[in-house]
């Protein structure tokens, strides 16, 4: 999965999109420019190939919200955690309201999933993370989490829980720097791993691991880790949805070599589909080196990544209207506050 270089396709991206280790298209701040451009553009991108290629966002809320004009203001969701400290039926009640109408958005336009929820915990230390998260509460996420998730599906939209097993515990940002957490496991489990465990009984669709290491449990990070991933994440949490790797691109993952193989080492490792995002360069080079890594396993759970209709158009604008008034009302809370 790679980026784009503008609102519309360009005669080369076609050719990228068509090669057979092509998987998907993570789209950005400069790939928009208004709804109805979106919606030409994600149609694009489906019809290059059959069956089509995935088309994502990060389009969290608060800090992380790729597309603004024509959407939603969406708050962060730590708003949410705020408010389940008062009111936590509340807060579960508009968790639901703001996942269906984050994903309701996109998916009106073709996109076919955000990477959210974040299940990293709040815990001051993460400043790249911060109120991204819900909650500090491993229990308070999880609850939390799962409701915005029951929105996303409501809406036709998979979930995506990350950063597998847990990026809030560590300073450093791995989009600069590879951040390292020398906790214990036991530790680590009884915090960060709390939420995607819930998360994956409740039937969270896929997860993103973080470009971090835990010295204590494998010396690669996440990522690259069949440790953490097939292991924990698939034996132990018995997770089988789609894994996709954090971008490899990032500071974090760049000591595993390469970009072609980062590539290869991710998927080795047990990712499922490979994000690649500013490095147009290496693009080529890394499609290529994919090419013979073909697992109808891998392409089915990649295949349930697809976004559904779901509701008549008019019955989706009266529903649109109620959770776009429940979303304000904690945008206006947290401004009074």
């Amino acid at each position: 999965m790679f980026d784009l270089q503008g609102p519309e396709l360009m005669p080369g991206e076609r050719d990228l999109l068509a090669h057979p280790a092509a998987g998907g298209v993570i789209l950005f701040t400069r790939n928009y420019a208004s709804r109805e451009q979106l919606a030409r553009l994600v149609a694009a991108v489906h019809a290059v190939r059959d069956p089509p290629l995935l088309v994502a966002v990060d389009h969290e809320g608060g800090r992380v919200q790729r597309f603004r004009p024509g959407f939603t203001a969406l708050p962060p969701c730590a708003a949410l955690g705020r408010l389940d400290a008062k009111d936590p039926q509340r807060a579960r009640a508009m968790a639901r309201e703001y996942g269906w109408l984050m994903a309701i958005e996109l998916r009106t336009l073709g996109v076919d999933f955000s990477f959210a929820p974040v299940l990293d915990l709040g815990s001051g230390v993460s400043q790249v993370i911060g109120d991204r998260a819900f909650h500090s509460n491993p229990r308070t996420v999880t609850r939390l989490a799962q409701a915005y998730l029951d929105g996303m599906h409501e809406a036709g939209m998979a979930g995506v829980g990350k950063h597998f097993p847990g990026h809030g515990s560590v300073a450093a940002d791995s989009h600069c720097e590879i951040p390292v957490d020398g906790r214990s496991f036991e530790a680590i489990t009884n915090a960060d791993l709390a939420p995607f465990a819930g998360l994956v009984r409740a039937g969270i669709d896929a997860v993103m691991p973080a470009h971090v290491i835990y010295p204590e449990v494998d010396t690669a990070p996440a990522g690259f880790s069949e440790v953490w991933l097939r292991q924990v994440l698939r034996k132990d949490l018995g997770f089988e949805g789609a894994i996709f790797s954090d971008d490899i691109d990032m500071a974090g993952a760049r000591g595993a070599g390469a970009h072609s193989e980062r590539a290869q080492r991710a998927l080795a490792a047990g990712c499922d589909m490979v994000l690649m995002c500013n490095r147009p360069a290496a693009l080529a080079g890394v499609l290529d080196a994919l090419s013979a890594l073909r697992d109808p396993l891998r392409e089915a759970r990649l295949a349930r990544m697809r976004g559904r209709t779901v509701g008549s158009e008019r019955a989706l604008e009266e529903r649109r209207g109620v959770a776009r008034a429940t979303v304000a009302a904690l945008a206006n809370r947290e401004t009074a506050a």
